[in-house]
């Protein structure tokens, strides 16, 4: 039985989240009011994995959730109102490193959809890996020497990232690390929906050394700028004659997961040749980028994933090792000092 702690304000919501996992059969429950009672309840009743409401009425949940990731770090999937307070709130507590996040439902009257995602995230949150807060003392990424001035601006190298569970917190120890002189276009498909992403690139803009947009229309890829895809969608590079451009594209319905990293590193291979590309694979559920990301790998590129001693989803990274598409194994921390040593070294093609 999968142990699960419910901390939720409001009883009916208690009320429908306890009928919802014990109709499953697996899943002993613990319910709580507040934070102080789940924090009480988190040594002796030690679950694998909560649900957390984001307003909590005496301890707000972004407070019970940093306790419990320091006191017994815990998978948690967090429950937020359908409001910009809300999706703030939810993007902090992913920072923070909160599995997942689920909206509240407007009404009851209809949440058939809602409760099976509920569901599947419960589920994939009891197996995911969580680890304590590392310490922000981390030594920063080795300083880049200052490359060649090159008179065009149009990028001769791309790093794409591919993530999903657990990315933003990942995402932290990445991107910031990086110095502002930091020479190549960085384009990041995170699995988010469309209401988080742009809330997620100002979250990044405010710790980065480098400038963060979220790609929202079509626009060309500068040096030196990190691109974070529009939630809801998909990302392509595109050629066009004054340089190689992003463009945001709907849902491509035959892949299951978007903003979709083989999209994006498959329409990269049609633009760059595979040398020129950096593929960084981290944290997150199913093969999203495995088998694009191998081209780049067989192609001469170098392509990075990330270990499993520090994935909370050791599924995508896992995907690309598998196939043997990886370059480079290594945990999530130490990805920046990678990207700084790799940028210091020429392009070498024959």
């Amino acid at each position: 039985m999968i142990r699960l702690l419910i901390v939720e304000d409001s009883a009916l919501m208690r009320q429908v989240l306890t009928q919802l996992f014990t109709d499953t059969g697996e899943y002993e429950l613990r319910v709580c009011r507040n934070g102080k009672e789940a924090l009480a309840a988190l040594p002796e009743f030690a679950p694998h994995v909560i649900t957390l409401d984001v307003g909590l009425p005496d301890t707000d949940g972004l407070t019970v959730l940093s306790h419990i990731m320091i006191e017994r770090p815990t998978p948690v999937v967090m429950l937020s109102s359908l409001t910009a307070k809300g999706t703030f709130a939810s993007l902090q507590a992913l920072a923070l490193g909160a599995i997942e996040c689920v909206e509240k439902p407007r009404s009851m009257a209809d949440t058939d959809d809602w409760k099976a995602d509920v569901l599947a995230k419960v589920r994939l949150a009891a197996q995911a890996h969580v680890s304590a807060p590392r310490p922000s003392s981390r030594a920063p990424a080795r300083p880049i020497e200052p490359l060649p001035r090159v008179v065009s601006r149009e990028p001769h190298r791309v790093v794409l990232i591919g993530v999903s569970t657990g990315g933003p917190r990942v995402l932290e120890d990445i991107l910031p690390a990086l110095p502002a002189h930091f020479p190549w276009p960085i384009v990041v498909a995170q699995h988010m929906p469309a209401t988080f992403t742009a809330l997620f690139a100002q979250r990044m803009a405010g710790l980065c050394n480098l400038p963060v947009v979220e790609v929202t229309s079509l626009r060309a890829l500068e040096n030196g700028v990190i691109y974070i895809a529009h939630g809801g969608g998909d990302l392509q590079l595109v050629s066009r004659p004054g340089g190689p451009m992003l463009l945001p594209m709907p849902q491509d319905t035959t892949r299951p997961w978007h903003p979709s990293v083989d999209a994006l590193v498959e329409s990269a291979l049609k633009v760059f040749s595979a040398p020129q590309l950096v593929g960084v694979l981290l944290t997150g559920m199913g093969d999203d980028g495995a088998r694009a990301m191998k081209e780049i790998h067989r192609g001469g590129g170098l392509t990075i994933a990330e270990s499993e001693q520090s994935a909370v989803v050791y599924g995508m990274p896992r995907a690309l090792i598998e196939l043997g598409g990886a370059t480079r194994i290594m945990p999530g921390w130490a990805i920046a000092t990678a990207l700084a040593e790799v940028a210091q070294t020429p392009l070498v093609t024959t």
